[in-house]
């Protein structure tokens, strides 16, 4: 099957839908739109013009990148997309980042395999310490 890839970012109700078919909350639109905006860069995949998968790098372009929003539709996984973004994320990277520069992610439990081929290592607490986060909720 051939799919359609832009580098651009989705529509926000599409965003928003897309993140909801793989049972992730969404902020409100005026949280939202304005991180779909500050994206430094965007892959979407469309089967015709359905959005069914995307992903995105955010950071601030010089020392810091981090991989952000990897889905892909649930009907439509295991066919190739979620490689086709890491690609073209990878690609972007590739082309973007100097030397020095560390790109970072959170994984899905049980999908860090899948960004293991693509040189990335869990962070095993030894030398670089656990990777930590914080969710806000008020």
């Amino acid at each position: 099957m051939v799919f359609k890839v832009e580098l651009k970012a989705p529509a926000l109700n599409e965003f928003a839908n897309l993140r909801t078919q793989v049972k992730w909350q969404n902020p409100d639109d005026e949280v939202l739109k304005p991180s779909i905006e500050n994206s430094l860069f965007w892959i979407t995949v469309y089967d015709i013009d359905k959005l069914i998968g995307t992903g995105r790098v955010i950071g601030d372009g010089a020392m810091y990148f981090y991989i952000q929003d990897i889905i892909v539709a649930p009907s439509y996984q295991k066919q190739g997309i979620g490689r086709l973004v890491m690609t073209h994320i990878e690609n972007y990277l590739t082309n973007t980042c100097s030397n020095g520069a560390t790109v970072g992610l959170l994984s899905a439990h049980g999908k860090e395999s899948f960004y293991t081929h693509y040189g990335y290592v869990k962070r095993d607490g030894d030398v670089l310490g656990f990777g930590m986060c914080k969710f806000i909720n008020k």
